[in-house]
């Protein structure tokens, strides 16, 4: 019996019929296609609001032993046709009934039907298709447990400066390594082409017999396969890079992260950009930046070219061979960048995790629903359709206490081990205990009610840790990620409006027991003898005595860990008669810790603090590491708190960066970098911040993120190759960056940055 991996699930309408194609690749080394067509659309309705359906004679209306949340009756609504299904639900709700899981893609409903999670055991004849495509008709299929080495091809393109010529195309990875370029004689390491069109129809070729499960690329959706889908509609050629017949076709997602979607048939596209943000935080992600950050090298033209457009375009008149390095170059620092970061072997995890194609795991709450729904289906339970115009509901946040602002020696941070995945596994905060719960259960803070047995995330959580554990034990990173980011969405999918099984009690009681809980942690460090200086959520930040010897700092915290986690779970077992599942850990002790105060005022401020744990520097939210703020900044903050946490004097090193800056030996570091978070300068009509002014000055020069300096004109873009604007407004960056970012540390010791600048302190007033 094959074993393989399904990578894409899709479906075609063949004969009036729907036929469900599962893409993936075989265990044995090739690729897989099974087709079936025995499987039915179908949702479901409770038995009295399917009786709006009852003159509907394309659908067939059977009884069953299921039953909806409330415990009602349903019946099974089954169709020919996925497009018959939002009529009938239409029709339902149009006569005040509820259809049931009437939004389920449907060749989702049939990998969900038969537990399908990316591994599959397949049971049936077959034959082979075009590139040895081996496809499976209705065959019996069975989950299994395998993993892939995917085959993947990284695509690259350069192009004229407007798009409307392509020059060559690199396709590197799953055992190629080519570039293909329009050239009237021969090129040093390149395939030649007379022109374009015959240049794309080689290169297409080619990607069909490499025959790649995974085409990847930088920004590959919205220019690469974009701009090669418009110039084969334009030259007259269709653009078929697919397993079987069929265009390339995109879409974009509806979420907030707006992210383009490319679909190839029987192929998966995963653009590197997504991939890496998701896992790397970076100043920006142009490949340039990504590359020498993680692999240490960068682009072949250098970044400092004034227009790297017209430098491709010169290049490919004047010195081809170096265009073709440059394109294959960029091609294989995608592959080497997600190689680097395992970036791939996480993506095939999660969806082995939680059943999603590869191009979708982060759409958590589309991942939630493929756990959730089999464990409720084997409880004789279906699930709700969306809310399509569902109100907005505020949800309570998790707790954060007020910090006591300041320097101290010392200072030990205890958090929860994965709080509210904790928090629901004790008290069965979930929508099946929730909805079963009546008027007895267990009661949460605000007054919700959870039943104490009937429950499903408890058990999926308890499984998901089990997993975790085996996946450190065997060193297996790529696990241990997936399972930390599925279990770390739960509470992000519950308290979303957009998903089936939103219900603000059911959200506010996770956030509820978790500020409870962090209360009484408080209290319990409090009945301890020890000041808690501050608290976020499952965090809380503990003074210890002072040590009496090496070492002790840490004996100290352990031992207040295990009486505190002794504490809360006495109190929890008391007050709710449930066994706690909660872990207190001891996540460091800082040495020397600082909590700053809110700008102008005496209280602390929230989320930023700084500190110095075995030797090392760890700054949280503070200015030089927020990427918003100027390079300066970094040299000032961590200069200031490194010498303070030594013991050593810090005015005249402020005097020294205050004065390198004036005589104008810093300027590179003034740059500020702020990205369009609007998508289009055009769309900032009420106001027009630094970085948009600036992004307008620099017309068709800007990208998304907007690099530029402060000058006495007003702001003014910094754009590569240009060096920076005459005229930086250095009192700006003294009075706006220098200043404050000081005298947040400075006030602490009864200094002030006047002292540095040598301005008398009074009219620092005025």
């Amino acid at each position: 019996m094959p074993t393989g991996f399904v990578l894409q699930p899709t479906y075609r309408v063949r004969n009036g019929r729907a036929v469900v194609q599962l893409f993936g690749r075989l265990e044995s080394g090739g690729a897989f296609l099974i087709e079936d067509d025995r499987f039915r659309p179908y949702f479901f309705a409770p038995s009295a609001d399917a009786a709006a359906l009852s003159d509907a004679s394309w659908c067939d209306l059977d009884p069953t032993n299921l039953t909806d949340l409330r415990g009602h009756e349903v019946v099974r609504i089954t169709v020919t046709l996925p497009s018959s299904v939002p009529s009938l639900r239409e029709k339902i709700e149009r006569n005040g009934g509820r259809a049931l899981e009437a939004d389920i893609r449907f060749p989702y409903r049939y990998l969900i039907d038969h537990g399908i999670r990316g591994g599959i055991a397949i049971h049936g004849p077959s034959d082979v298709l075009a590139h040895g495509l081996q496809r499976f008709r209705n065959p019996a299929i069975a989950p299994a447990d395998w993993r892939p080495q995917l085959r993947t091809l990284s695509i690259d393109i350069e192009t004229a400066p407007d798009a409307s010529e392509i020059f060559s195309i690199a396709l590197v990875g799953a055992g190629t390594d080519e570039v293909h370029l329009v050239a009237a004689e021969a090129v040093p390491g390149a395939e030649t082409h007379p022109d374009e069109k015959r240049l794309l129809t080689a290169a297409a070729t080619r990607l069909r017999e490499v025959d790649p499960d995974v085409l990847t690329g930088w920004n590959v959706v919205d220019f690469d396969l974009r701009v090669w889908e418009r110039r084969c509609g334009a030259l007259g050629l269709a653009c078929e890079l697919g397993r079987v017949a069929g265009p390339v076709r995109f879409a974009q997602d509806a979420r907030f992260t707006r992210q383009s979607r490319a679909d190839v048939p029987g192929r998966m596209v995963l653009d590197g950009i997504p991939l890496l943000r998701d896992a790397v935080r970076l100043e920006d992600y142009r490949l340039e930046t990504a590359a020498h950050a993680i692999l240490g090298r960068g682009k072949l033209i250098d970044h400092d070219v004034a227009d790297r457009a017209e430098e491709i375009t010169r290049l490919h008149r004047e010195d081809p061979a170096a265009l073709v390095a440059y394109n294959r170059e960029d091609a294989r620092l995608v592959l080497d960048i997600l190689e680097r970061e395992g970036l791939l072997e996480l993506t095939v995890e999660r969806s082995a995790l939680c059943g999603m194609q590869l191009d979708r795991v982060g759409a958590s709450i589309a991942s939630f629903d493929l756990v959730y729904l089999p464990e409720l289906r084997r409880r004789g339970v279906v699930a709700p359709s969306v809310e399509r115009r569902r109100e907005a509901v505020p949800v309570r946040g998790g707790a954060v206490l007020e910090p006591v602002p300041g320097l101290f020696r010392n200072v030990a941070v205890f958090d929860f081990k994965s709080l509210y995945p904790s928090l629901i596994r004790t008290f069965n905060l979930e929508p099946l205990a929730h909805a079963r719960a009546g008027s007895g259960g267990l009661e949460a803070p605000g007054g919700a009610r959870f039943a104490r047995e009937e429950a499903i995330l408890p058990q999926v959580i308890e499984r998901y840790m089990e997993r975790r554990q085996e996946a450190k034990r065997r060193g297996d990173r790529n696990a241990d990620q997936a399972i930390k980011i599925m279990m770390n969405a739960l509470f992000g999918v519950l308290g979303a409006a957009s998903c089936r099984f939103f219900d603000p009690e059911i959200a506010n009681a996770i956030t509820g027991f978790g500020q409870q809980t962090l209360a009484w942690t408080r209290a319990a460090f409090e009945g301890c003898d020890r000041q808690v200086l501050y608290g976020d959520t499952d965090s809380v930040f503990v003074q210890l005595s002072a040590p009496a010897a090496e070492g002790s700092t840490v004996a100290e915290a352990d031992e207040l860990r295990q009486r505190v986690g002794e504490k809360i779970a006495r109190r929890i077992r008391d007050v709710y008669a449930v066994e706690p599942r909660l872990e207190l850990e001891l996540e460091c002790v800082f040495e020397h810790f600082y909590l700053p105060r809110v700008r102008g005022g005496g209280l602390g401020s929230k989320k930023r603090y700084a500190g110095l744990v075995d030797g090392a520097l760890r700054i949280v939210g503070l200015e030089s590491v927020r990427r918003d703020w100027p390079a300066i900044t970094r040299r000032l903050q961590e200069g200031m708190l490194t010498r303070l946490f030594a013991g050593d004097e810090i005015m005249p090193f402020v005097k020294e960066v205050v004065a390198r800056m004036g005589s104008g030996e810093l300027d590179a570091e003034l740059v500020y970098a702020k990205r369009i978070r609007k998508g289009s300068v055009d769309r900032y009509t009420a106001n027009s911040p630094p970085h948009i002014q600036a992004a307008r000055k620099a017309g068709a020069s800007a990208g998304p993120v907007i690099h530029y300096v402060m000058t006495v004109a007003g702001p003014e873009p910094v754009l590569p190759g240009r060096g920076l604007p005459p005229g930086i407004d250095h009192r700006h960056y003294l009075e706006k960056v220098l200043r404050p970012v000081a005298d947040a540390i400075l006030l602490e010791l009864g200094l002030h940055f006047d002292d540095a600048t040598g301005r008398p302190r009074q009219l620092s007033l005025l």
